[in-house]
This record gives C-alpha cells, sequence and structure tokens, in this order.
C-alpha cells in the first residue's frame, strides 16, 4: 500500500516532471508511481492515494480501427496488502505553494498534457509490465497500471462530469462498423463492469466480421427465425456485430446482462448503431437466479459470451442457463460460443480453468448423449494492444450437445 507523506515540496508540472514515453521501458517502479502520485495529488487532492477501482482498459489496433482515446477497464490485480510503502513527498501546506497549486490545477495546458502522457502510459504499458524482474515486480507494475486506469477514468468521468463518456468507433471486415459508448463507471460500484468495452469481445467480433460461416452466422433458409443469446452483453458488441451480419435475414437477438445502468447503456448502443427497427431485444438476466419466461421461453440457435467469468461460480451458473436455453432437439445443432482470457495474475488468475472443469472434451470417455461438451477450442493469441497485460492470451470455446 502506497502512503504520502506531508512536506513543503510543492506539487510539480506535469511538462516538467512526468518521464518521457518513448523511454518507458526504461523507467522503474518508484519512478512511475512518483509521477502518479504527483498527477493523483495535483488533480484530485481529496481522492485516497490508496484506493484502486476496478476497471478494464482497451485500445484496439490490428485490423480493427479504434478511433477514440484508450478506455479505462477492469483491474484484475489484487492490491497489495503488506506494510511496505512508497514514499511520495507532496506540499499542501503555506499559502504560498496552495496558491501556486490551485494555479497549477487550473492549467489546462498543464491538465492537457496530463491526459496525453496517461493516456500514453496506458496504451503503452504491456512492454513495461513485461520487463519486471520479477513476479513481485510485475504484480506491482499491474497494480501502477490499475491505478493509471483510474486516474484516466477520473479525467474524463470525474464528479462534475458524471455524464462523459467516450464514443469509440470500431471497423471490422466485410464493412462492418459499430459505434459505442463507454459509460463512465461507478467509483462505488465495482458491478458495472459491463460499460466499458472488453477485449475479448472485440477480438470474437473481428472473428465473426472475419469468418461468419464458421459461427453459423450466415443466412438461413426457412421460415423460422435464427435465434441468439447474448450473456453478459455489457456494452453490446457482440449482439450488435451479429445483427449488422445476419442484416435482412429473419433474426431474434436477446442482448442481456445484469446491472440496470448496463442495461441502460447497452440500450443506447443499439439505437445508436441501427436507425430504424433492430432485431435486439435488450432485457435483463440474473445467472444465479434466472428466469425462464419471455423471452427465454423458447430455445436459442446461437449463444454468446465474452469475458464474463470473474467468480468460481460463474461458470457453474452459466452453464446451468445454457442447459435450459441452448436448443437440444434433434438435428438443431445449436452452439455456445465462448470466449474468455487467460489472466496470469490478480484476483481473476485462473479462472479460464473453470471452464475446463466444468464443461468436458467431446471425445473425452465421460461426455455422453444428453452432455454439453467442448466441440472445439483454440487459443487466441494477444493481437497487437487488444487487452490489458495480464492477459496473456485467450481462449475460444465451441460449445454443444453431444448426442
Amino acid at each position: 500500500m502506497t502512503q504520502t507523506c506531508i512536506s513543503s515540496t510543492p506539487l510539480t508540472a506535469p511538462s516538467l516532471s512526468l518521464p518521457p514515453l518513448g523511454r518507458l521501458a526504461e523507467q522503474t517502479t518508484e519512478r512511475i508511481t512518483l509521477a502518479m502520485r504527483n498527477l493523483q495529488h495535483i488533480y484530485f487532492p481529496t481522492a485516497s492515494s490508496s484506493s484502486v477501482l476496478s476497471i478494464p482498459k482497451r485500445n484496439i489496433k490490428h485490423t480493427i480501427h479504434d478511433t477514440s482515446v484508450p478506455d479505462s477497464g477492469y483491474a484484475s490485480a489484487e492490491e497489495d496488502d503488506d506494510d511496505e510503502a512508497l514514499t511520495t513527498e507532496i506540499s499542501v501546506s503555506g499559502e504560498d505553494t496552495q496558491e501556486a497549486d490551485e494555479l497549477l490545477r487550473a492549467d489546462p495546458f498543464e491538465r492537457a498534457f496530463a491526459i496525453k502522457w496517461v493516456t500514453g502510459f496506458v496504451t503503452r504499458s504491456d512492454d513495461w509490465v513485461a520487463a519486471a524482474i520479477s513476479e513481485e515486480e510485475s504484480k506491482k507494475r499491474s497494480s501502477i497500471l490499475d491505478e493509471a486506469t483510474v486516474l484516466l477514468s477520473s479525467f474524463v468521468g470525474g464528479e462534475d462530469e458524471e455524464d462523459v463518456a467516450l464514443t469509440r468507433t470500431f471497423s471490422f471486415p466485410g464493412g462492418i462498423h459499430v459505434e459505442l459508448n463507454d459509460a463512465p463507471l461507478s467509483k462505488d460500484d465495482h458491478t458495472s463492469v459491463g460499460l466499458q468495452s472488453w477485449g475479448s469481445s472485440i477480438l470474437l467480433a473481428d472473428r465473426f466480421c472475419s469468418e461468419p460461416e464458421f459461427f453459423s452466422l450466415a443466412p438461413r433458409s426457412g421460415d423460422k427465425p435464427l435465434r441468439i443469446l447474448e450473456l453478459g452483453a455489457g456494452t453490446g458488441m457482440l449482439s450488435i456485430v451479429a445483427s449488422k451480419i445476419l442484416q435482412g435475414s429473419s433474426v431474434e437477438i436477446v442482448a442481456t446482462d445484469y446491472h440496470p445502468d448496463v442495461l441502460e447503456n447497452l440500450r443506447k448502443n443499439v439505437a445508436t448503431n441501427f436507425s430504424s427497427s433492430t432485431s435486439i431485444t435488450v432485457t435483463a438476466l440474473d445467472w444465479e437466479n434466472p428466469y425462464y419466461e419471455a423471452p427465454f421461453d423458447k430455445p436459442f440457435d446461437i449463444i454468446l459470451a465474452a469475458d464474463v467469468i470473474y467468480h468460481p461460480s460463474h461458470a457453474k451458473w452459466i452453464k446451468d442457463c445454457v442447459g435450459k436455453l441452448l436448443d437440444r432437439s434433434p438435428g438443431a445443432e445449436a452452439v455456445f460460443w465462448l470466449i474468455i482470457p487467460v489472466r496470469t495474475t490478480g484476483r481473476h488468475e485462473g479462472m479460464d480453468a473453470t471452464v475446463d472443469a466444468l464443461f468436458v472434451d467431446d471425445s473425452s470417455s465421460s461426455s455422453g448423449p444428453g452432455k454439453l461438451a467442448i466441440l472445439h477450442r483454440e487459443e487466441v493469441g494477444r493481437q497487437g494492444s487488444v487487452g490489458r497485460a495480464d492477459e496473456g492470451a485467450y481462449k475460444l470455446f465451441k460449445i454443444g450437445w453431444v448426442n
């Protein structure tokens, strides 16, 4: 945990004190920590320097084009509980010093410089975190990255700007364009993580657009509409992309989540991407206590989920929901597509293993008729700067009924 000492040294202007990002790999953990503390005490002096809000960071390059600044994201690294303290000397006393600090805080150039630097740090932080010489050092650097994403979120969505959000535009293969609103996360409620776009959903959406037939997203013949369900839809990336791919086809898409703020933002994103009527219905679904009335009273041909497992119980709840909602009629060939990150550090380390434990492989002797099994799996490597530093890779599962 980091502590701050009060001294007679004034706060330092960001343009004079922040280390150059071009040589970020050379910067020590202590140097970056001091830089973050200085920014926190300039712009958010009343905030506790030891509080870390869980938010995700995502910036996408590769074949997808995101024209926004990187958003902040879910902090999966655990807070350091030991008593070792890093000491930063910051002045908050004396009339002259206080006046100087207030002038610095109000300087628009310095504020813009600070925001640009934090944005650049979050974007380039992967290599810096990976360059840590020990596991303990890596955890410290991941924690600093968490604090940087909190700081960036505070800049764009502070207490006086509760409605400020980031609009992100994505261009996928096949001429598919998606515009998403990444709403500010609640600083008091970590369960609202679906307000942010996740790397897993961006990668899977890219695959949908590149290989729609592989994911059963090609138009179908017949009068029966294709029914698609998204679990933990968040900003709605997968549902919106699927609807655009299947535009003109007979399709019913149900995008679900649990948190009221997430559902409100999800509805806004659906409305933004479709000028007229859409095939997407947005509704609440609690995996732990699901209900099976309309629109869940009929089975689904495809179920989608991206980065939805943050607790050992989540995989079981999701399996139970899929078992009730995935079409198991003869010849249906219904499928559940699930992509999750492989997190190697932090409180969500190893969550991907809960999927392997609950869903057996199709070839396994323990899989039998009437069981959900993994029909196909693949590991997807990191692509460009997609995903947080603790996401070493991604697992993509195709799950279905074994007849």
